[in-house]
């Protein structure tokens, strides 16, 4: 029979034990797990990663890009810091409109990055290129105009963490542009799951040889908090004038928050 003080002590062990437990995709893992199980998955479709992107989204993704570059309202001088770069998709579009060499460029994955920085030379940007955590960005305070982060944010092991860090960085009256999946309006779910769950990872599995990442990024999407859960999440981390924009009937949004003067 154990004593008052050791059934709070096991108590205090499995709540510390639950603690340690988090999401990946519909599994749960390790907290200190997911980070390089994450990793591991980006690892394997780096290289195939634009091409299925284009296909699986049947080019919507570019859309969705554009209308949140068109937001941030870029000119000359203004210094912008994507994280969840990837294949630098973002880095490449704001180039167009400030200077690459005030555009850098994060991932925490060094497979795609790599591939990110192959585009980013092959056209001749200067962007800048860092491998960083998106929770501890090596950055100092008040450092960029703009921050962005497109379909990297669900995969983060603390959402709350790397908004602080992107809070952090962002000038006073900087503004945070997130583009995530999101949840869709009901009438499209029925077609949307089938969609995810069936037909992208059958395509993956025969372009890629991989449809169990494609299952888990699907997995990933329907974990993620909806909008209006996301953007308290950002309020609660001190980002003002929070809103969002659904975009094709809710698979998408873009969260704006701003950073107070």
């Amino acid at each position: 029979m154990h004593s008052d003080e050791q059934k709070v002590q096991a108590h205090g062990a499995q709540e510390t034990e639950s603690q340690q437990k988090i999401d990946l995709g519909y599994d749960t893992v390790a907290e200190n797990d997911k980070v390089n199980r994450v990793r591991s998955i980006f690892n394997r479709v780096a290289k195939k990663y634009d091409v299925l992107n284009d296909l699986l989204s049947l080019g919507m993704h570019r859309l969705w890009k554009r209308y949140t570059i068109r937001q941030m309202g870029l000119t000359s001088g203004m210094k912008v810091l994507d994280i969840a770069s990837g294949t630098c998709d973002l880095p490449i579009r704001m180039s167009r409109l400030t200077e690459s060499e005030n555009v850098t460029a994060t991932d925490i994955n060094a497979e795609m990055l790599t591939v990110g920085e192959r585009r980013l030379r092959e056209r001749h940007l200067k962007c800048r290129v860092v491998i960083s955590d998106a929770e501890a960005l090596p950055f100092a305070d008040n450092t960029f105009d703009a921050v962005t982060v497109s379909f990297g944010i669900r995969n983060m092991t603390h959402k709350d963490r790397a908004l602080r860090e992107m809070y952090r960085v962002l000038r006073p009256g900087g503004r945070l542009y997130v583009l995530e999946f999101s949840q869709c309006q009901a009438w499209v779910r029925p077609f949307y799951d089938y969609y995810s769950f069936k037909f992208m990872p059958w395509i993956a599995g025969v372009i890629a040889n991989d449809s169990g990442s494609y299952r888990y990024l699907a997995e990933s999407i329907r974990m993620h908090p909806n909008q209006p859960t996301f953007a308290k999440l950002m309020k609660d981390e001190h980002f003002e004038d929070v809103k969002w924009k659904d975009l094709t009937f809710g698979i998408c949004a873009l969260h704006l928050g701003t950073k107070a003067k």
